[in-house]
């Protein structure tokens, strides 16, 4: 790879203390990935800057809003490439070799990857479920903002980036993406199950099926956000 690129990791952050500690000590850095790790906070209350700061993050300050923080986050991040993650998602042992063959071959310049989405709970809702999002990903070219997105920074910046959205930006994004120029990671980024402990393994997949129906609709985002939480 001749010079090593540096990898900017952007984490959107909103009162993620609990969370956001496992996140980033599954990103240590290792030899042969230079990397930083940028937290976008949206005002949170709960310790989760100052628990960033002191696991080695860079904080940048942003409108709440997951769409503003990911645009806030970029904006500021001095990488040739940006991951981005959610605060509730750890990716799993072996990410970073995945990463760096991606970032090493100069036809992904063009393309971004994601990673295979999982959920930490052993019940077997949550294996059928990851069977649907890898279907809706792979087939629809609609994976998640909780499967992580590596994109070269020249490539998201002709993109146009994230927009400032409440809710889909994430689905706004691949979209200009396309189907064809995403690479599947067979490393999972394993995501928090609490929100589909809490609302039940239907209601939420449910929930989040038909705010992606309205998106399609052309609902605007600020009233689907409202569905959603």
């Amino acid at each position: 790879m001749g010079k090593r690129q540096l990898l900017s990791i952007v984490i959107p952050t909103l009162d993620a203390a609990a969370e956001l500690a496992v996140t980033l000590e599954a990103l240590a850095p290792v030899a042969g990935l230079k990397q930083e790790a940028v937290v976008a906070d949206g005002g949170s209350a709960d310790g989760t800057v100052a628990l960033a700061e002191r696991l080695g993050a860079r904080i940048v300050a942003a409108p709440s809003g997951r769409g503003s923080q990911l645009a806030a986050g970029a904006a500021s991040a001095n990488g040739d490439w940006l991951l981005f993650l959610h605060a509730d998602t750890r990716l799993a042992p072996g990410w970073q070799a995945e990463v760096v063959t991606f970032i090493e071959d100069p036809k992904n310049a063009g393309r971004a990857g994601v990673f295979r989405f999982a959920l930490d709970d052993e019940a077997a809702p949550a294996r059928r479920l990851e069977r649907i999002a890898g279907w809706r990903g792979r087939r629809l070219g609609l994976p998640y903002g909780d499967q992580g997105l590596l994109i070269a920074r020249a490539f998201y910046d002709a993109l146009g980036g994230y927009r400032p959205l409440p809710i889909m930006e994430d689905v706004a994004l691949v979209r200009r993406i396309g189907r064809h120029r995403l690479v599947w990671f067979e490393t999972a980024a394993v995501t928090s199950a609490r929100r589909y402990r809490k609302d039940g393994y239907l209601l939420r997949p449910a929930r989040n099926l038909l705010c992606l129906a309205l998106y399609f609709l052309g609902l605007p985002p600020r009233l689907i956000a409202r569905l959603y939480a």
